[in-house]
C-alpha cells in the first residue's frame, strides 16, 4: 500500500513535461539548421560550379564547422539546451559532440588530451557509420552482381 500512495503522490507532485512546446522548439530549430545547410549547398551549387550531387560533401564539412566555430564560443550548447533533439540530430550534432569533448580535455594535453579524447563521443558515430556503409554497398554489390538491381 505505501507503494501505491508514493508512486500517487509522485504523479502529483511531478511537473508535467510540455512535450508539444519541445517538440516545436525542436522542429523550429533542427528545420532552421537545415535551412541554413541548404543555403551553404545552393552557395556551393552556384558559386562553384558544384552539383546537387556533389555539393553534399563540402556542404557537411561546412555545417560541421560551423558547428565546431559555436561551440568554442559556447554557443552551440545554449542552442542545445533550447531546441534540445532539434540540434542534436543534424550533423551539427555531430561537430558540437567532436569538439566538447576536445575542449573538455585540452587541460591534459594536445596528445593525451585532445587527440586522446576527440572522438570519445563521436566514435561509436563514426565506427557504425562505416561499418553500415560496407554492409548497405556489400548488400548493393550482390544484388547488382545477380542481376537483381542495375546499376
Amino acid at each position: 500500500m505505501e507503494k501505491e500512495q508514493y508512486h500517487q503522490l509522485e504523479q502529483n507532485v511531478t511537473p508535467k513535461p510540455p512535450y508539444f512546446k519541445n517538440v516545436a522548439k525542436a522542429f523550429i530549430v533542427g528545420g532552421f539548421i537545415c535551412t541554413i545547410g541548404q543555403a551553404v549547398s545552393l552557395f556551393y551549387i552556384i558559386f562553384f560550379n558544384f552539383t546537387e550531387e556533389t555539393a553534399g560533401n563540402p556542404t557537411v564539412a561546412t555545417m560541421v564547422f560551423f558547428a565546431m566555430i559555436l561551440t568554442g564560443f559556447g554557443l552551440y550548447k545554449k542552442i542545445g539546451q533550447f531546441a534540445g533533439a532539434g540540434s542534436a540530430v543534424p550533423v551539427t550534432g555531430f561537430g558540437n559532440a567532436v569538439i566538447s569533448a576536445a575542449i573538455e580535455h585540452r587541460s591534459e594535453g594536445l596528445v593525451l588530451g585532445v587527440g586522446g579524447n576527440i572522438f570519445k563521443l563521436a566514435g561509436s558515430v563514426v565506427l557504425f557509420g562505416v561499418v553500415s556503409a560496407f554492409f548497405v554497398g556489400l548488400i548493393k554489390y550482390i544484388l547488382v552482381t545477380i542481376g537483381v538491381v542495375s546499376w
